[in-house]
């Protein structure tokens, strides 16, 4: 990783001094870096210990695009904060912050295209595609809350699951020419992708301080698993307060803290937790094929910890 950390930093430089300056910002305010340790981990354990210059330019590529929409994100959330600290937009304004966000994406493309790396390319060009491709389709849907249990499935697949499934696919792809073992680590990663997502759901509904207020889904009339489940099994009668709630009541902080109640109570919680370990224990069944070895371990504990993360 601190390699890793080094190659990262030097891919992003430029002969701007702003771009410099808020580079390294960022930079120095990185959050978990778990999608590198995918790309990493993922390739270690399917070539029994290698990684390669290819690796370590697919990880980069990885966090240069991931940064990117993390940017591009807060301009369009109109958020303030990233990780405890300012955001981009917060401190240069919007225009910068859009243009730093397209800056990184450039440069994580050329990285792939100036090695060769096309294979590689191929693979983060399609999780981009579905990353934008997901948040509108949640934007869309949010207008109408008529959202099913198979869209959210979409959803947070295209969204959040289609990244961590483009590390996985990438580790393997940089170290061996398999492709059915490619596919399959890149399962693995959408797997995990999914079951991560189902857990940021559930904190919404959580009274610990993790750093999000609570009840932020609802104010912002986003659909999540614990909600769709209850709507999906109330009487018509709750139903259409719930939507009323979500439609018109949302930023009134006593009606909230009813919808969170009424969620938990009606189950919505328990299911959205079951489905999670579901997506968990197939992730991890995955692995079983692979002989034992640290680095599945890692993996497995990575597994593991998305589930029992506390923020």
């Amino acid at each position: 990783m601190e390699l890793f950390e080094k190659k990262f930093h030097e891919s992003m430089t430029s002969k701007v001094a702003l771009l410099n300056r808020i580079t390294y910002y960022i930079v120095n305010r990185k959050g978990k870096q778990m999608r590198p340790m995918f790309v990493f981990l993922t390739a270690k354990m399917v070539s029994g210990g290698t990684v390669n210059e290819r690796t370590y330019r697919g990880a980069s590529v990885i966090e240069l695009i991931h940064t990117a929409t993390l940017v591009h994100d807060d301009v369009v959330d109109d958020s303030n904060r990233r990780r405890g600290f300012f955001s981009i937009n917060a401190l240069w304004k919007n225009k910068i912050a859009v243009l730093v966000g397209d800056y990184l994406l450039s440069k994580g493309l050329l990285l792939s295209i100036d090695n060769g790396d096309f294979d590689l390319l191929r693979i983060i060009s399609v999780a981009v595609r579905e990353m934008s491709e997901g948040e509108l389709l949640q934007i869309e849907k949010a207008r109408r809350l008529d959202i099913t249990e198979d869209v959210y499935y979409e959803i947070i697949r295209k969204k959040t699951a289609t990244l961590i499934a483009a590390c996985c696919a990438l580790g393997a792809k940089a170290v061996i020419e398999d492709d059915a073992q490619v596919e399959n680590m890149r399962k693995f990663g959408e797997l995990i992708g999914m079951a991560f997502q189902i857990k940021d759901d559930l904190f919404d509904y959580s009274e610990e301080a993790i750093g999000k207020p609570t009840g932020i889904d609802i104010k912002e009339q986003k659909m999540t698993l614990p909600l769709i489940h209850v709507l999906n099994t109330c009487t018509p009668q709750e139903k259409k307060w719930l939507i009323n709630s979500i439609k018109n009541h949302n930023k009134d902080k006593k009606r909230v803290k009813e919808v969170i109640a009424f969620v938990k109570n009606n189950n919505g919680l328990a299911y959205a937790e079951n489905k999670m370990v579901q997506f968990q224990q197939e992730a991890l069944s995955l692995l079983q094929n692979f002989e034992d070895s640290e680095y599945k371990d890692a993996l497995t504990l990575m597994v593991n910890y998305v589930i029992e993360r506390k923020k």
